[in-house]
């Protein structure tokens, strides 16, 4: 006989059995063992029908293809940029996709990307764990000015986002301020003052805290708009 021993939205640890028999189905985050579908990360359960996922609570960024991702400039080689996106090997950044201008052998890269440099890019091509190619050819790819970046864990960028952008949105409306939010949890904010940059930081980091809670938009609408009549 079946048994589901969570409930939806309950938050679970590693090891956690979370459901007992053949009626269930495991799916992200999960895996069986036996009879018993158990947890692999600390996250939050998700129940469709008899499918169980996980949606971690924590972790590491794990690149995947399409992904636009925000990026620091490294290293500078002969054939390119070496870029840093939060995973255990550095990404490369080729000639032929960095601009849509020619670029000459010899020429001096650092006029294009200097080490440093925050580029928001688009993974192209994933071999392995080890190489990873980017592309700055597509709207929205550009090397970034000014502004600030934060970090906030990968899992929790769909809420920050929100349903087709509803969240992110929200946020540029309240605080005027422009935001790029990255695949792997690195986001740019550029306000008209420091005070607005700040207050759309602080709603983000509010977002990755209480994203597991039940009427998340309603508390950050209330959480931003408090923060201009503030003056903000």
């Amino acid at each position: 006989m079946s048994e589901l021993k969570v409930k939806d939205k309950e938050i679970v640890v590693p090891g956690e059995v979370l459901a007992e028999g053949m009626d269930y189905l495991p799916s992200y985050g999960v895996f069986r063992e036996q009879d018993k579908i158990i947890a692999m990360h600390l996250g939050l359960i998700s129940i469709s029908g008899r499918v169980i996922k996980l949606i971690p609570l924590s972790g590491r960024y794990i690149p995947k293809r399409d992904d636009v991702i925000l990026g620091k400039i490294a290293d500078i080689g002969f054939s390119g940029w070496r870029v840093d996106i939060g995973w255990a090997f550095e990404a490369n950044l080729g000639l032929k996709d960095a601009t849509s201008e020619f670029i000459e052998k010899r020429a001096d890269l650092t006029q294009y990307y200097n080490y440093g440099d925050i580029i928001v890019a688009q993974i192209s091509h994933i071999s392995g764990s080890k190489i990873i190619d980017l592309s700055m050819k597509g709207p929205g790819l550009r090397k970034l000015k000014g502004g600030k970046i934060i970090e906030i864990s990968p899992s929790k960028v769909p809420r920050v986002i929100g349903k087709q952008g509803s969240m992110v949105t929200l946020i540029k409306e309240k605080t005027n301020c422009k935001i790029i939010v990255g695949q792997n949890g690195k986001i740019w904010i550029s306000g008209v003052n420091s005070e607005s940059e700040s207050l759309a930081t602080n709603a983000i980091y509010k977002i990755e805290q209480e994203s597991h809670l039940d009427g998340l938009t309603d508390r950050i609408k209330e959480f931003l708009e408090k923060g201009e009549k503030n003056g903000v």
